[in-house]
């Protein structure tokens, strides 16, 4: 496959970030199919195969083929843009691995925490050694409703790592004409510990869940759930994870910087830097615990942020207390289903010969 070869997408998952992204993919030139696992799902938009898209991006985009049989999805396209919350990625990683293609080139939106290495780990099994990259967060501010997606802002930068971390370049380039918000991280672990959904979801979550579980009460998630107390729990909790990285040598944003980063905004703390940001205005909160806010920021970024710290034996107790919080009103084990290194495959690995695993795929 050549840079210039580059024109055809699969979009796997066909939740708020797949229709928005298999739409601008689409309005660009692009051929695209959209795989959704639930084929209720996608019914509606199999009628007439488009998606009407609003907000920073307009139009109607055309959608080649929309489908949930994933051998049809990926054949004969050149990138697999998995856009499925993190939880779901061993069973895309399982549906994929008997059907790629050396040459096919997966890019997790976003990876969270260990993603590259743990789908990595999974299509090994199929005797598959892809490219395997990863966002460090979602590209879009974006929701789907009355058969429209509507998508708030694009961010402004959004770093991505290949797995091996050696291909990084490589893969910017195909993007640099389709994204060129993308920059180049150093590695999947300096995009997984970057991973600010872990710091942002659960935690305000958790702490609003009466008025989440009372259907009478909707609310702005951003804006009237995150209040000055819950930002400064925040804060508490993006220190360790920022403490992590730097004791591995990643010099990570804060959240309150990031923010500054994706979207150009600025506050004196996170409380109102949250508040200042627009594009979060119209960010309904959950209508239900049992949300990807909780079931994948979790196990698959606070359980391995945890992971990392306690290897390199750097308490974490905010980040710990909020596992434990959730998984006592969810009654779910997150340690025990979470991503950590031991089931990732790197039980016997030192940190650095991690990292140098990361960088060059090999040990």
């Amino acid at each position: 496959m050549t840079i210039e070869g580059i024109s055809r997408f699969a979009v796997i998952g066909a939740g708020n970030v797949g229709k928005a992204m298999a739409a601008h993919l689409s309005i660009l030139g692009y051929e695209v199919n959209l795989f959704n696992r639930t084929e209720e799902n996608i019914l509606p938009l199999k009628k007439d195969n488009e998606i009407s898209v609003s907000g920073v991006i307009e139009g109607r985009a055309k959608i080649g083929l929309i489908t949930s049989d994933i051998r049809k999805a990926i054949e004969n396209v050149d990138i697999i843009m998995v856009t499925t919350p993190a939880s779901g990625h061993k069973e895309i990683a399982d549906l994929l691995g008997p059907n790629l293609r050396k040459d096919q080139i997966v890019v997790l939106n976003p990876g969270r925490t260990l993603g590259a290495l743990k789908f990595s780990h999974i299509l090994h099994k199929y005797k598959k050694e892809n490219v395997v990259s990863e966002t460090q967060t979602i590209l879009y501010t974006t929701r789907f409703c009355d058969m429209k997606s509507e998508i708030f802002a694009i961010k402004r930068r959004v770093p991505l790592a290949a797995f091996p971390a050696c291909r990084t370049e490589e893969i910017l380039d195909l993007f640099k004409d389709i994204y060129p918000e993308f920059t180049g991280a150093k590695d999947s672990l300096e995009t997984g510990l970057a991973n600010v959904g872990a710091i942002l979801h659960p935690t305000p979550t958790l702490l609003n869940i009466g008025w989440i579980e009372n259907s009478k009460t909707p609310f702005k998630y951003y804006y009237e759930g995150i209040t000055p107390s819950i930002a400064g729990y925040l804060e508490s909790i993006d220190r360790e994870r920022v403490t992590v990285a730097h004791a591995l040598g990643y010099n990570i944003p804060s959240v309150t910087e990031w923010l500054h980063e994706a979207y150009g905004i600025i506050g004196r703390d996170l409380y109102e830097t949250l508040q200042n940001n627009e594009a979060y205005q119209k960010i309904d909160a959950p209508q239900k615990i049992r949300h990807r806010y909780i079931y994948e920021d979790i196990p698959t970024g606070l359980v391995p942020i945890s992971s990392i710290g306690n290897r390199m034996r750097i308490p974490t107790p905010h980040i710990n207390a909020v596992i434990e919080l959730a998984s006592n009103i969810t009654n779910t084990n997150f340690w025990q289903c979470g991503r950590t290194l031991d089931n990732c495959g790197f039980s016997d690995m030192t940190m650095e010969d991690l990292i140098d695993y990361i960088y060059y795929g090999k040990g």
